[in-house]
């Protein structure tokens, strides 16, 4: 078996961008589960459902809920009491792990600590999977701490220093937005055709917030 988790932020930023479509066509797929934690719930339907503004966004992802095409961890017999308590850990973790003047930086939010907690439980059971986030705060913290401190030194102008937890994060794999919507192009799943049609989908998943640079668009735009 194979597990997508996803954070709240591709679910939002495919919900803005009409493209929730496209998750049902890649389970389909990849024959495995797509996931969200009861955290990702919370700030994908839960809390918008009472912001007019957000409210259709929310019952779009509660519909995919609804008809089991995003499940909840219970579906792996993965418990809410386990994934808080792991999530808590990470949390106290990341937002210890970069000072600043003696204080230290708030890095992470709750819902994506809790995709990493899911992530590492399912590793422990010999289950691959990979977290849909795009956040670049949290997959530097694991991927690329160094290069994190660069960059925070560079947007705080002063100097930011790692600590030792940033070398007790559990390993996780990563995908962001784009990756989902190039995988669902390649798989003929997009509504629209053409490369034009795939170039459009990044940026607008770009300029909803996804952390993707220009190159980056135009390596997937050549793959």
């Amino acid at each position: 078996m194979r597990v997508l988790i996803l954070d709240s932020g591709p679910l939002i930023n495919l919900s803005m961008n009409g493209l929730l479509y496209i998750l049902e066509g890649l389970k389909a797929h990849f024959q495995g589960k797509i996931i969200i934690t009861r955290q990702v719930k919370y700030e994908t339907i839960d809390r918008p459902l009472n912001v007019p503004r957000f409210e259709l966004g929310a019952l779009s992802i509660q519909a995919l809920l609804n008809s089991g095409v995003v499940e909840l961890p219970s579906s792996l017999n993965i418990s809410d009491h386990l994934i808080d308590q792991e999530t808590g850990k990470l949390m106290n973790l990341a937002n210890h792990s970069i000072k600043s003047k003696d204080q230290w930086i708030t890095l992470v939010s709750e819902a994506e600590m809790s995709c990493i907690a899911v992530s590492n439980e399912l590793n422990r059971r010999g289950i691959e999977s990979i977290i849909a986030i795009d956040e670049r705060t949290t997959r530097m913290l694991i991927e690329d701490p160094k290069a994190l401190e660069r960059i925070m030194s560079a947007k705080l102008h002063t100097r930011v220093k790692l600590t030792e937890n940033v070398r007790k994060f559990p390993r996780a794999k990563f995908i962001r937005s784009p990756e989902l919507i190039y995988a669902a192009y390649k798989k003929d799943l997009l509504n629209l055709k053409g490369t034009k049609a795939l170039e459009a989908a990044i940026f607008a998943s770009k300029y909803k917030g996804s952390a993707i640079s220009f190159e980056e668009v135009d390596i997937l735009k050549r793959l």
